[in-house]
């Protein structure tokens, strides 16, 4: 028996926002095969810094590990964003510092993760939510930056969300930085497609959309 352990934020716990329809966790169990089972870690609202207490709950019969985190991350920068700069050149420092803010914390997590020595898949940060300024969806390219590249540099596989969740009625009416219960079925067919596709057997940063 395999077991899929689901970390990170409100991407997978999402069950708040979708009504009465079935969150990520659902959707993911029911297209896994009889063989597996999954189980919810990720906690909504959570950032990089709460994954190590997430890993507290880790079951011992864990086989597969999901992460998907930084949308949080990347949520409570917006108040440095608003702060004024005198040259583009300021707001660039401005957003390098916290681009290496989140690398910093993002590292600390994969090497966490690396620990338990189980198959590991990533998933960078959506970026077509309803309403999302251009501006914002730039700044978000850094965080995904640093997702795929501490991804290539050990060899996990990476499931971009931003070429899965690309339509309005992907994200919740109730919050739409959250997966409705559409967007969390399609998320749920790449990941368990990805996860069954991919050879875990040896290192390769394989990119699933």
């Amino acid at each position: 028996m395999n077991k899929l352990a689901l970390l990170g934020d409100s991407v997978f716990d999402n069950g708040a926002y979708v009504a009465s329809g079935p969150a990520v966790i659902q959707q993911v169990s029911s297209r896994l095969p009889v063989t597996w089972n999954a189980i919810l870690l990720a906690v909504d609202g959570d950032t990089s810094l709460d994954i190590a207490k997430q890993l507290t709950r880790l079951p011992t019969d864990v086989t597969h590990l999901v992460l998907s985190v930084g949308g949080n991350d990347a949520l409570g920068c917006i108040p440095r964003l608003e702060e004024a700069t005198s040259t583009v050149k300021q707001g660039l420092i401005a957003l390098s510092q916290m681009k290496m803010e989140f690398d910093t914390n993002y590292k600390t997590v994969l090497s966490k993760l690396l620990v338990f020595k189980l198959p590991l898949m990533v998933c960078t940060i959506y970026d077509q939510m309803p309403g999302l300024p251009p501006e914002l969806q730039t700044a978000l390219s850094l965080f995904n930056d640093v997702i795929q590249r501490e991804a290539v540099c050990r060899g996990l596989p990476v499931l971009d969300l931003r070429m899965v969740c690309t339509e309005f009625d992907d994200y919740s009416v109730t919050s739409p930085i959250e997966p409705s219960s559409k967007g969390g079925e399609k998320l749920a067919a790449r990941l368990v497609a990805a996860l069954l596709m991919h050879d875990f057997s040896k290192p390769c940063c394989c990119v699933y959309k």
